[in-house]
């Protein structure tokens, strides 16, 4: 690959297809953004900030320069409209306003960063903005991007923003200036299947792009770090997600909450409780080889009361030619309850008219 470092993973399960000095730290500039986002979906899922929130656009993200969608200290723009002006337009002001709106500041923002990139175990990345402006002690790595990126995958929300070629975005205090936004992501017009996820671009960082797409349950990131033109790292992206997608196929085991058994409950309120995937599982293999995979549920015969939905019972076992690739946690899907003195005559009753 024509860049100073690449990576190709697979988003299902983190496994890395091609590398290229996968673990160097690399200026990001605006991959950055790949962060900044998962942070801000995060605090939409917990209930930190919604959607409609009112955002006041402080001097300071006004002042940020660079891409930008040139937001007035003043204005007030929604949250959703920061997601799509960083998603596509890879707006700095936009990244700092969502930044100091989650945290109260942008220093305490990329603290948060931070915490998350280390809870992550991203080991070869640090940021010093949110925004990815050339800043000192401010780095990544490709293998650390396809991290992130998998991570802020997972989030059904943000395809919409990634995935948006074009967008009017009315800005200013009295909001009469109308910004019209192009993905920089030209893949998503270009190539087939594309979920994201974020380019940049600074003289220090060259041209780099974290690229992903899906075919089937095949989903890949393609991250390119360092590349001389923006030709080039688009080109090298559809290269690396061209090989994936000829050579390997993703075989989908089993979904979150899929249901593998139903065990009967000893001295519970219930008589038996039905038994799932805690996760979704997934095997990335060279094409042809789906028929070598094999599957071992592990689970008692009863479990006892009580127990609390999303207890682990037991394990699916997931193995590729006698050798052992995955292990699932199986859980109870509901709350068992102990059963009282009432329930066990109810259940002795019942049991012994039908054994009549």
């Amino acid at each position: 690959i024509d860049a100073k470092a690449a990576i190709l993973m697979d988003a299902n399960t983190g496994e890395v297809i091609y590398q290229l000095n996968e673990h160097d730290r690399l200026a990001p500039a605006s991959i950055t953004k790949i962060m900044t986002m998962l942070l801000g979906v995060e605090a939409l899922n917990s209930g930190r900030i919604s959607l409609e929130d009112k955002v006041i656009i402080s001097n300071h993200a006004s002042r940020m320069g660079g891409s930008q969608v040139y937001l007035e200290a003043g204005e007030t723009q929604t949250v959703e409209d920061l997601f799509r002006a960083i998603a596509i337009r890879s707006a700095n002001d936009a990244a700092v306003a969502l930044a100091e709106h989650i945290a109260g500041s942008e220093e305490i923002f990329v603290k948060m960063m931070n915490d998350k990139a280390k809870a992550l175990g991203l080991e070869n990345t640090h940021f010093s903005n949110a925004s990815g402006l050339p800043s000192e002690n401010h780095y990544v790595s490709a293998y650390d991007v396809a991290l992130m990126s998998r991570e802020l995958l997972k989030y059904p929300i943000v395809n919409e923003w990634l995935t948006t070629y074009m967008y009017d975005l009315k800005v200013g205090k009295n909001k009469n200036s109308i910004q019209t936004m192009v993905n920089t992501n030209r893949l998503v017009k270009e190539y087939e299947g594309t979920t994201g996820v974020k380019t940049g671009s600074t003289n220090e960082a060259g041209f780099c792009i974290s690229a992903s797409a899906k075919r089937g349950d095949l989903e890949l990131i393609a991250v390119v770090l360092g590349a001389k033109t923006s030709q080039i790292r688009f080109d090298e992206a559809k290269r690396m997600l061209d090989y994936g997608f000829a050579n390997y196929e993703s075989v989908n085991i089993g979904k979150k909450g899929d249901i593998i058994a139903t065990l009967p409950v000893e001295k519970g309120k219930l008589f038996e409780v039905d038994i799932m995937l805690e996760r979704d599982s997934f095997v990335l293999l060279p094409k042809g080889e789906s028929g070598s995979i094999e599957k071992k549920i592990i689970l008692p015969d009863s479990i006892k009361s009580p127990m609390a939905s999303g207890d682990v019972v037991g394990e699916l076992v997931i193995s590729l030619n006698g050798e052992e690739i995955d292990k699932v946690n199986l859980v109870v899907k509901s709350d068992v309850e102990k059963a009282n003195l009432i329930n066990i005559l109810t259940r002795t009753i019942k049991s012994y008219f039908k054994g009549r």
